[in-house]
């Protein structure tokens, strides 16, 4: 994983960090743990300015998470939750998971999206409650933004002030990012072995609203 990164990097530059960073919030064993330090330790050895780095980043982290507050946004909380109900098992969470999730959105709002994008795989997925509140886009943006860009500067001042000790984390980092990406598959797979739906009345309501607004 770490090889490709490099090699993306070399070939295309902060567009290839940018890049990286929008398949980071797509596909999240991407991590961008590797992505911005290794563009922070670029910078350091004089390859891109700091500042190119971090804002190559930071909007290629902000396109990556679009998709994901439309979802919300167009979809709405019925539809997820009848997706949930019907393909719950693979997408790993129930219909009630969903709501949970929408009722501590709206109650934090705001606060969820500026520090959730400084957790790992939280960055990517409160997006869609975002959309599912319907919460404006100009107000999305400007929180995720903060957010991102805390994150991707402290990533990024991470390899830069390692610059020469870089060489000697990466020994550990491949490793590393390669041992999260099958943590992550094993626990997909877990999940859905032992994935139990619960029995719900909702999706009957939700069905009859439909009937009823046609």
């Amino acid at each position: 994983m770490d090889t490709f990164v490099q090699n993306l990097m070399q070939d295309y530059g902060v567009f290839g960090i940018g890049f990286l960073m929008f398949l980071e919030n797509i596909f999240p064993p991407i991590p961008s743990e590797i992505i911005m330090p290794l563009a922070g330790y670029q910078a350091a050895t004089g390859n891109h300015s700091f500042f190119a780095v971090v804002l190559a980043g930071t909007l290629g982290s902000i396109l990556g998470i679009m998709p994901w507050y439309y979802l919300g946004l167009w979809f709405g909380e019925e539809r997820i939750v009848r997706l949930a109900d019907r393909f719950g098992r693979w997408m790993t969470m129930t219909a009630e998971d969903v709501e949970a999730a929408d009722r501590w959105f709206r109650k934090y709002g705001l606060w969820a999206v500026l520090f959730g994008r400084l957790v790992p795989t939280v960055r990517t997925l409160i997006s869609v409650p975002a959309g599912l509140a319907r919460m404006p886009l100009h107000t999305f943006l400007f929180f995720s933004a903060i957010g991102t860009l805390a994150w991707t500067t402290g990533l990024a001042l991470a390899g830069y002030l390692l610059a020469q000790q870089y060489e000697l984390v990466d020994q550990y980092v491949g490793p590393v990012s390669n041992a999260v990406i099958v943590a992550v598959v094993v626990i997909y797979v877990y999940r859905v072995v032992t994935f139990k739906p619960s029995k719900r009345s909702r999706p009957v309501d939700l069905q009859a609203g439909d009937d009823s607004a046609r």
